[in-house]
């Protein structure tokens, strides 16, 4: 079936900025006096904070959880932001797919602060038909519910015509819950195995790799 919607993660697909959540998530952590290997943490990013805190503090009630996501949000903002990078190519892919025809949406698990911050740092204004973030859902990935609320955000497109590109087991977790197949990149540093195993349908390192074979990747089916 033609693809005609590709809903792309933020985070580790089209920015370089998993080892700065790392870094924040750290340091808001090390602030209220809790200490974890960097791997642990790692092992968590790509999900929101509603879901990584009770991953790895499951004794903090929810008022704690949430003064904690919003430490590690403000560490990241004033300490990381400004230094993030595109990864290369990531702005090309994006507008090749636009120029397909197909519609573009960037989801993402991050709030709507710092979606708008990569909008205007990635230049894809233009070229995006919809967006998601934490800010428009009950629960983050690995629930289905950025990916389907950015499906909603699609009429006439249905998942099987649909698309998922991420680089964390939990995007292609919560794409499979919505009926979405995905891609998954190397470049968020989890290893295939991981990605094989969350169901991902093909793995690329980078989203160079993934424009330079777009014609014969699923995104080109």
């Amino acid at each position: 079936m033609q693809i005609k919607a590709i809903l792309f993660d933020i985070d580790g697909t089209l920015v370089d900025s998993n080892d700065m959540h790392v870094d924040a998530w750290q340091a808001a952590f090390a602030d209220t006096g809790r200490e974890f290997d960097r791997s642990v943490i790692h092992g968590q990013i790509g999900k929101g904070a509603d879901m990584l805190l009770p991953a790895l503090v499951p004794d903090l009630d929810e008022a704690g959880q949430k003064k904690l996501g919003e430490a590690e949000g403000e560490i990241f903002k004033a300490r990381f932001l400004d230094e993030v990078k595109p990864f290369g190519s990531a702005h090309d892919l994006l507008a090749h797919a636009h120029g397909r025809g197909q519609k573009v949406v960037l989801a993402t698990s991050s709030s709507q602060d710092q979606l708008h911050h990569y909008l205007d740092l990635l230049d894809v204004r233009d070229l995006v038909d919809a967006t998601t973030s934490s800010a428009d859902v009950e629960n983050t990935k690995p629930a289905p519910d950025i990916f389907a609320t950015a499906l909603a955000k699609l009429p006439g497109i249905s998942a099987p015509e649909t698309l998922v590109v991420g680089d964390t087991p939990y995007d292609v977790e919560a794409a499979r819950r919505c009926g979405i197949s995905a891609i998954a990149l190397r470049s968020g540093g989890f290893p295939d195995a991981v990605l094989e195993e969350a169901g991902a349908l093909a793995i690329y390192d980078n989203v160079a790799a993934l424009l330079a074979d777009y014609d014969n990747s699923p995104l080109g089916q």
